[in-house]
């Protein structure tokens, strides 16, 4: 699961939506339209669901060294 995000025009800054989804339901889903409040400039973006993406954690792989800290 991951927050659907969209591009704030005036900073360009990415915003959370507020929406939780993931990528496959979110490609399934119908198209839509919304608003949400940026946190940045502070004002209320309307945006279409193409528009925006869904920000999935990624995992993170910790590599093992090849051998002691130098």
């Amino acid at each position: 699961m991951g927050m659907l995000m969209v591009k704030c025009p005036q900073t360009g800054h990415a915003i959370p939506t507020g929406i939780t989804t993931d990528r496959e339901s979110f490609r399934r889903s119908t198209v839509f339209f919304s608003r949400t409040r940026c946190p940045f400039c502070r004002a209320d973006h309307a945006w279409f669901a193409r528009e925006a993406w869904v920000d999935e954690p990624s995992i993170r792989v910790r590599r093992r060294s090849a051998g002691p800290p130098a």
